[in-house]
């Protein structure tokens, strides 16, 4: 049997820190596959899968920048699991045996993204928590992937992540006073720059783990480059449908890894202590991702 790439001393720190790094986990045919995808995408030669978002930075959406290709244009792709190309990452067998070690044998899909940063654009993320987005508990039970698809460095907008924040509780995030902000990059309320931050740089293939609680978020591209990223979230198939209310963009969870893999999930919706998302996000703003940056 292979050696997992997780070894005990990773597991101690995510458990500590909230996240950490397997380097070099994937390899460049993969990567570049990916990323191939992408461009035929946006040029037009690949159709967008069902479901799929093609989406423009807010400030390409608003006029404030010219773009030099259709590529540069784009923010992410997101929600890709009717697209077999990309679909392969998130079934990565490679990918699976380091999640296993986070979550369990039995996991499903509940997101994903192909994130872009196109140069000349502001493209921050605010520092934020992932659980914002998820309906179930225990966020214990839950894991997000991050993969580098080139280079990513503090120049280009790397990750950002404040260790240890996952042992905090949800907080309430707020929208950014910031002149252009993407669709439902929403910031915790309290985190300011004095957070202490770790910058994750990283080379292509080298993949984060991290918890839905940890504090993370980006920072801007200022290179002439772009910094792309491929990413998924992971859930185990004994959590809790925890969300109050039908308000939930309903996606395709999909379960790939145990004995129900390649089955829809769709599992029991908690009894008691359920959670209002109107509770932590703006409250004039959609519960779900806004969709009105689409591409043309």
């Amino acid at each position: 049997m292979a050696t997992n790439p997780i070894t005990d001393e990773m597991l101690e720190q995510y458990h500590r820190d909230g996240y950490v790094v397997a380097r070099r986990l994937l390899d460049e045919d993969s990567l570049q596959q990916w990323l191939e995808r992408l461009q035929a995408i946006v040029d037009g030669e690949v159709a967008p899968a069902e479901r799929m978002l093609v989406m423009r930075d807010v400030m390409v959406v608003k006029g404030a920048v010219e773009t030099r290709s259709r590529l540069e244009a784009v923010a992410k792709v997101q929600d890709y699991e009717n697209d077999p190309v990309l679909w392969g990452y998130v079934n990565d067998d490679r990918l699976l045996d380091c999640v296993e070690r986070f979550v369990g044998h039995d996991v499903f899909t509940l997101h994903t993204m192909l994130i872009n940063k196109p140069p000349n654009v502001d493209g921050r993320h605010p520092l934020h928590q992932d659980l914002l987005y998820f309906p179930f508990r225990p966020a214990e039970k839950m894991v997000a992937t991050w993969t580098a698809l080139e280079p990513v460095t503090k120049e280009n907008g790397c990750l950002v992540v404040v260790p240890g924040s996952h042992t905090g509780e949800l907080l309430e995030h707020e929208n950014m006073d910031w002149d252009f902000v993407n669709a439902a990059y929403w910031g915790a309320k309290g985190v300011g720059a004095d957070a202490p931050r770790v910058h994750l740089e990283m080379d292509p293939g080298d993949t984060v783990f991290f918890h839905p609680v940890l504090i993370h978020g980006s920072g801007r591209n200022r290179t002439q480059g772009f910094r792309r990223a491929i990413s998924a979230h992971y859930c185990a198939t004994d959590c809790e449908w925890a969300w109050a209310g039908d308000a939930v963009l309903q996606r395709p969870y999909r379960v790939v890894r145990g004995e129900h893999a390649g089955e829809r999930w769709s599992g029991p919706k908690r009894g008691e202590g359920t959670v209002n998302p109107l509770d932590y996000i703006p409250i004039t703003a959609p519960v779900a991702p806004g969709r009105s940056d689409k591409a043309d």
